[in-house]
């Protein structure tokens, strides 16, 4: 399931869109460190969901 949806992004004013972006990024980086230090994932289809979110807002909030 989709952390947001495109149309809940459009709905969102900008900046509470930017900064879901910014969590997002953040939780991902901290998933990514996790991983490289040789760690497991709880949930591995949870970095697919956060990437994909990520790509919808980018290319949502041009």
């Amino acid at each position: 399931m989709a952390i947001l949806r495109y149309k809940e992004i459009l709905k969102m004013p900008k900046g509470e869109v930017l900064k879901k972006m910014r969590e997002l990024e953040l939780e991902l980086a901290k998933e990514r460190s996790n991983v490289s230090i040789g760690g497991t994932v709880k949930n591995p289809s949870r970095l697919r969901e956060i990437r994909r979110t990520l790509a919808r807002i980018k290319s949502t909030i041009k």
